[in-house]
């Protein structure tokens, strides 16, 4: 019998965030601003699937400083906001 694959696993905004090195409220700024990972409602609660972390996530991928890289993981911040991001600056 072949094995059956596992059920997705959803993780809740902090474990999320945990998951990925964020806090929480920068994980819930990239939700209000459209710039963060897939998210689904169930129940009215808000849940990440692992696999829409580490796509997001592998979107800023990068091979060296000068790598142009596969896409971007853009601040969380609204879009209208035009000032530069500073690199270690909080968003």
């Amino acid at each position: 019998m072949p094995a059956t694959p596992l059920p997705p696993r959803f993780l809740r905004t902090s474990e999320a965030a945990r998951q990925l090195g964020l806090s929480g409220r920068t994980l819930e700024k990239h939700r209000t601003y459209g710039t963060g990972p897939v998210y689904r409602k169930i129940g009215g609660r808000v849940v990440y699937a692992l696999q829409d972390l580490q796509a997001w996530a592998d979107r800023g991928a990068k091979a060296s400083t000068s790598d142009p890289g596969v896409g971007v993981v853009l601040p969380a911040r609204r879009p209208d906001d035009t000032r530069p991001h500073r690199p270690g600056s909080r968003s």
